[in-house]
Parts: C-alpha cells; sequence; structure tokens
C-alpha cells in the first residue's frame, strides 16, 4: 500500500516523518489525552514517536501526522493498523489530537480521508476500530462515525502500566460506507 497524503478542508494527514517529530511534539504534552492509553506524553513521546515511525513500512501501518490546515499547526497522529491486503481489510486506530481539537472538525475529517481511501482508492472491504473498554470519549467518538460495535475481547492487551485491558472491537464495512460517509459529510458542512 503506498504511504498517500490525504488532504482535506480542514486537515492534511501526512505520512509520518522523522521531520514531523519536533512538529507534533506541543500537542501531546497534555496528560488527559492519555488517560487511559498512557501513550505518548511526556518522556513517553521519543519511544512512542520512534515506535511509530519504524512500525510505518507502507504494508503493515502507515502513521500520519494530522494537520490542522487553518492554523497550519500539527495536532495529532492516526495510524492505518493491522493492514491486511489480501484480505482487504484494514483498522484505523492509535488515534489522538490535542484537547483543542476535540469535538470539532479534525476527527470527522480524518475518518472521512482515511476511510475515503481505504473504502474508495484502495478498494477494502473492511474497516476496523478498537478501544479501551474504559475509554468512554473514544467509544462515544467511534459510534458517532457510524460504526457497528460487534464486541468485546476480554483481557485483549496488557496496557503499558500493567493493566490488562478489555477491547472493544467496531466495525464500518463497504455495504455501510455510502451512509457513514454521507453523515460525516453532512458533519463537516460548516
Amino acid at each position: 500500500m503506498l504511504k498517500p497524503v490525504l488532504d482535506g478542508r480542514f486537515v492534511r494527514l501526512e505520512p509520518l516523518e522523522e521531520r514531523h517529530r519536533e512538529a507534533i511534539r506541543p500537542a501531546a504534552q497534555y496528560p488527559e489525552i492519555f488517560t487511559v492509553t498512557g501513550n505518548a506524553y511526556g518522556p513517553n513521546y521519543d519511544p512512542y514517536f520512534d515506535n511509530a515511525f519504524k512500525r510505518s513500512d507502507g504494508v503493515h501501518e502507515i502513521a500520519f501526522a494530522v494537520l490542522l490546515k487553518t492554523e497550519n499547526r500539527h495536532v495529532g497522529m492516526t495510524r492505518y493498523l493491522n493492514i491486511e491486503e489480501s484480505h482487504k481489510r484494514l483498522e484505523i486506530g492509535s488515534t489522538w489530537y490535542t484537547p483543542s481539537a476535540w469535538g470539532g472538525t479534525v476527527n470527522p475529517e480524518c475518518k472521512l480521508l482515511l476511510m475515503r481511501h481505504a473504502f474508495e482508492a484502495v478498494k477494502f472491504h473492511r474497516v476496523e476500530y478498537k478501544t479501551d473498554v474504559r475509554n468512554a470519549r473514544s467509544r462515544a467518538a467511534i459510534l458517532k462515525l457510524g460504526a457497528t460495535q460487534e464486541g468485546i475481547f476480554r483481557k485483549h492487551m496488557i496496557m503499558p502500566d500493567g493493566h490488562v485491558r478489555d477491547s472493544v472491537f467496531f466495525s464500518i464495512v463497504d455495504s455501510d460506507w455510502p451512509a457513514v460517509k454521507a453523515g460525516l459529510e453532512k458533519r463537516l458542512q460548516q
């Protein structure tokens, strides 16, 4: 899979490069972003960035820096994960934004761009989302996209702090896409 630049009205998703390290760092300096995951805050930022950059091989994962175009400022990161070209599916996840970007146009447009590319450009059948069962904000955002909750995988992952996480799985499939796309486009009409 190529590493595309996905350009929208409000955001541009840029394939992660070393030049993004310092550009994204200020967005990650809010502990409330990572209350459940503990991922990229403070001293964990550089190891988190290194891992995302290393894993972004265009085959299994693609990490994106999220640029808020109106402010010419990077406000977070998102990724294609678990890319399975032979099965025409992938996951969208490891998404986080600085708090000033919450509740606005950033997340809906990021998801619109990512899913439009997955369903329309590379013709995948399925986009998956998963989150920690404790992450109510993330769960609500995924449902608001129009995703279907498929179930909870109990004791699915061990988190960096040792917590054994239950993961909630969601999906959007190609037959859902026209309605999901219309809903996202409606949310972005401002």
